[in-house]
């Protein structure tokens, strides 16, 4: 008995088969894929960037846009006042508050006017005294008056005291304008750092 191989189809020339590709094609065909690999991998690449860069600039705008508006007319939260230790007085007048955040220290910058009684108890209740306030010292920083656009200027008469405490409880700067003695003025800064 004779085995049977199957018979293959032969197609005809020229169907089927492909032409070899010429250095022209070989180019045009490496330069497209070139291009869509980089469109695929640039364009998302760069709109991260740009992405990137347009949030950090807005944080730096609303920072620019807060700091304009400066205080805040009123009373700080109760939450406010419990972080950064700031005892205000009840009868406190002419009461306002700035809040500043980032991601190493977060300050409260406070102004009011008291009487003198009330600056007292407002030391005490801070774990410090009238007594410790030294005349003629300005306790806030330069960065914390350009903040606020705070201006100490030579003719006032005032006293100040930095109350440094154990972390992460925050240190208070306080300045007293003590020019009307019946009507001190108190500039306090807390500076919180986690």
């Amino acid at each position: 008995m004779t085995s049977a191989i199957p018979r293959q189809n032969h197609q005809p020339e020229g169907r089927g088969k492909r032409p070899p590709e010429t250095r022209r094609q070989v180019i045009v065909r490496r330069t497209i894929t070139a291009v869509i690999i980089v469109l695929l991998i640039g364009i998302p690449a760069g709109y991260l960037l740009i992405s990137a860069e347009q949030s950090r600039d807005s944080g730096r705008n609303k920072e620019r846009e807060a700091s304009a508006a400066g205080l805040t007319v009123g009373w700080p939260s109760q939450v406010q006042r419990r972080i950064y230790q700031l005892p205000i007085p009840l009868m406190a007048q002419n009461l306002a508050y700035y809040e500043t955040n980032n991601w190493k220290t977060s300050r409260m910058h406070v102004r009011f006017a008291t009487t003198p009684a009330d600056l007292d108890t407002f030391l005490k209740e801070i774990g410090t005294s009238t007594a410790a306030l030294k005349d003629g010292d300005i306790t806030i920083r330069e960065h914390d008056r350009q903040t606020i656009g705070w201006v100490f200027t030579s003719h006032r008469k005032w006293s100040g005291l930095t109350f440094e405490q154990k972390k992460p409880l925050p240190t208070l700067d306080i300045t007293v304008d003590r020019s009307v003695p019946e009507r001190p003025w108190v500039y306090a800064v807390s500076t919180a750092s986690p």
